[in-house]
C-alpha cells in the first residue's frame, strides 16, 4: 500500500481475521519496540480492532475488487449526475444503485461466511449502509477504498461526511487495499469419536480454545464500546456546535430587535420634524401670499399718483 511502515503493518493487520487480529498486532508493536522503534510501536498498539460490519467492507475490498470498482466508479457517476442536475441519469443510476448495493452486500455475506463468519441482518445492513455511503459520498469512497476502516459509515445526506476516525490511519485515505485471493471453501473437518473420557491434553485445550473464545467476546465487546463511545463523542461535538450557532443566533436576534427599536424611534423624530416642516411651509406660504396682495395694492395706489 506505502512504504511507510505503519501503513504497510496496518495493511496486512486489516486483512487478518478478527479472531487473529489483537494478538497479532500486539506481536507487531512488541517487534517494534524490540527493533529500537519505540515511536512506531506506540502507533502500532494503538491500531483499533475493526467492527464486524467494517471488517466485512474491508475483505470486499480485497477479496472482490472488481465489484467493488464497480460500486465505486457508479456512485462517481451519481454524484456527477447529481451535481449537473441530470434527472433522466440520476433515476437510472440510483435504480442500478440500489441493486448494485443489495447484490454486493449478499456477496459480502457469502464472503464471511467463507472467512469464517456469519453475519447477523444488523451486521448486514451496516455494510449496506456503508457500501451506501460510498456511492453517494466522495470522502466515504476512498476510506472504503483503502481497506482499513475499523467502523462503518453511514451517509446523512447532510453536507460531507467526517470519515478520519473511521479510518485505521488516515494517511491510507485516497489509497487502495492490496488484492487478495479469494478463500478457499472450508471443508468441514472429520475426527473419530473416542470412547475414552478427554485426557489431560484434550482438557488444556478445550480450555484454550474456550478462553480464545471468550478473548474474541471480549475484543468485540471493547470494539462496540470503543465505537458507542466515538459515536458519543462525534454527537457530542454536533450538539455543542448547535448550542454555539444558537447563541450566536440569538444574539443577532436581540442585536437585530435593538436596531429595530432604534430605527422606529428615528422614524417616529422624523414624522415630527415633516408635520412641523409642512406647518412651517404653509405658514411661509401665507405670508408670501399677504405680501404679494400687499405688493400689488401699492402699485395701484402708486400708479393712481
Amino acid at each position: 500500500m506505502a512504504t511507510d511502515p505503519l501503513l504497510s503493518i496496518a495493511e496486512e493487520l486489516y486483512a487478518l481475521p478478527p479472531a487473529d487480529f489483537t494478538g497479532t498486532r500486539n506481536q507487531w508493536a512488541k517487534q517494534a519496540k524490540a527493533d529500537g522503534d519505540a515511536a512506531l510501536a506506540k502507533r502500532v498498539g494503538e491500531l483499533r480492532k475493526p467492527s464486524l460490519a467494517a471488517w466485512v467492507v474491508n475483505m470486499m475490498m480485497r477479496h472482490q475488487g472488481e465489484q467493488m470498482a464497480q460500486v465505486l466508479d457508479l456512485g462517481a457517476s451519481l454524484r456527477k449526475a447529481q451535481a449537473d442536475l441530470d434527472g433522466d441519469a440520476l433515476r437510472e443510476l440510483t435504480r442500478q444503485r440500489r441493486q448494485l448495493t443489495t447484490a454486493v452486500t449478499q456477496q459480502g455475506r457469502e464472503l464471511a461466511r467463507e472467512l469464517g463468519q456469519r453475519l447477523t441482518e444488523s451486521v448486514a445492513d451496516q455494510v449496506q449502509g456503508t457500501v451506501h455511503a460510498a456511492m453517494v459520498d466522495e470522502d466515504a469512497a476512498a476510506a472504503v477504498r483503502s481497506g482499513l476502516l475499523v467502523t462503518v459509515l453511514a451517509a446523512t445526506g447532510v453536507g460531507d461526511l467526517d470519515v478520519a476516525d473511521a479510518v485505521a490511519v488516515p494517511a491510507a485515505i485516497g489509497l487502495t487495499a492490496r488484492p487478495r485471493s479469494r478463500p478457499a471453501p472450508r471443508r468441514p473437518e472429520l475426527s473419530v469419536v473416542p470412547d475414552l473420557e478427554e485426557g489431560p491434553d484434550e482438557k488444556a485445550r478445550q480450555r484454550e480454545a474456550d478462553r480464545a473464545a471468550a478473548q474474541e467476546v471480549v475484543d468485540r465487546a471493547r470494539a462496540e464500546a470503543d465505537e458507542a463511545q466515538r459515536r458519543v463523542r462525534k454527537a457530542r461535538k454536533r450538539v455543542s456546535k448547535v448550542e454555539a450557532r444558537t447563541l450566536q443566533a440569538a444574539e443577532e436576534l436581540e442585536e437585530a430587535r435593538g436596531r429595530v427599536a432604534e430605527l422606529e424611534h428615528e422614524l417616529e423624530a422624523l414624522d415630527g420634524e415633516a408635520v412641523a416642516a409642512d406647518e412651517k411651509k404653509d405658514r411661509s406660504e401665507e405670508r408670501y401670499a399677504e405680501a404679494q396682495q400687499a405688493l400689488e395694492a401699492a402699485q395701484k395706489e402708486l400708479g393712481r399718483l
